[in-house]
């Protein structure tokens, strides 16, 4: 009666256990809806993804074969002596050229060509502009042709197709250099100078001799007047701010700085000298 009892008690707890996981079981029947639910949203979003992908491809290759790839703007800066027309020019760059096609390198190495141009830096600037920032050798003077002033590079060189009609006093006035020669010795060593220096010249005028044929007389915005030479000036001139502020302000005159470095002071005949040379010019 005992394992009667006990069996009975066993059978009633584990059908008691049954009914209980009956409750927490779900069917999978129940369950199906929701992962064909959540498999469609997966498969929405994929599809969308790669619906994306496909438009953006379509997009470059329109653009690409399209003129809305052309070039539409070329902006120039940074140039001063040569014109904006004439760098677009040398850059062979047109309305009907294709952005992509445009090589960098190329380009600035075209423009480069230009003796008045140090370097050119190319750049694109999507949808349709390309920028082209340029450097310019810097000028040391000016020459003036009859009416007009233009600008002298470091080397000598005269832009003689730049005519202004004033000078922006940055750079000296050269006077009197008939010879290129000379003018090319003179221009390199007024490339050498500090531009504060530079700044300070107002004139240079070539005065050669039976004795020196470098020899020049500059004119100074301090109203000094500078009694050199062109060999080794940038190397004297450095030290012109120095032996300025050496002197009283006072009293003006000539500084020689050839053989040695001493200072002159007018007298009333070389006044009335820099007058006559001041009303000639």
């Amino acid at each position: 009666m005992k394992f009667h009892f006990i069996v009975c008690n066993y059978i009633d707890k584990t059908k008691e256990e049954i009914e209980m996981g009956k409750k927490n079981v779900v069917s999978i029947e129940d369950r199906i809806p929701k992962l064909k639910q959540e498999r469609k949203k997966k498969a929405n979003r994929r599809l969308i993804f790669y619906l994306s992908i496909f438009f953006f491809l379509i997009s470059i290759i329109v653009y690409l074969q399209s003129p809305l790839s052309y070039v539409r703007t070329i902006e120039v800066s940074g140039n001063s002596f040569v014109e904006d027309d004439v760098i677009i020019e040398a850059s062979t760059i047109g309305k009907k050229t294709n952005i992509w096609s445009v090589s960098e390198s190329e380009v600035s190495q075209a423009i480069s060509e230009n003796p008045v141009i140090q370097k050119a830096e190319v750049n694109r600037n999507l949808p349709w502009t390309i920028d082209i920032n340029v450097s310019e050798f810097s000028h040391v003077g000016y020459i003036k042709r009859d009416d007009r002033y233009s600008p002298v590079l470091g080397d000598g060189k005269v832009l003689e197709n730049v005519k202004q009609r004033t000078v922006d006093g940055n750079a000296p006035l050269l006077m009197g250099f008939s010879e290129t020669s000379y003018l090319n010795q003179m221009s390199e060593e007024l490339k050498k100078l500090p531009e504060s220096v530079l700044q300070l010249i107002s004139e240079i005028h070539w005065q050669p001799s039976e004795k020196n044929e470098h020899k020049i007389l500059l004119y100074m915005n301090d109203g000094y007047m500078v009694d050199g030479t062109i060999r080794n000036f940038a190397d004297k001139m450095r030290v012109y701010p120095s032996i300025v502020s050496q002197l009283d302000p006072e009293s003006k005159g000539v500084i020689h700085i050839g053989a040695g470095v001493y200072f002159e002071e007018f007298n009333a005949d070389t006044d009335n000298q820099e007058s006559s040379n001041e009303s000639a010019q």
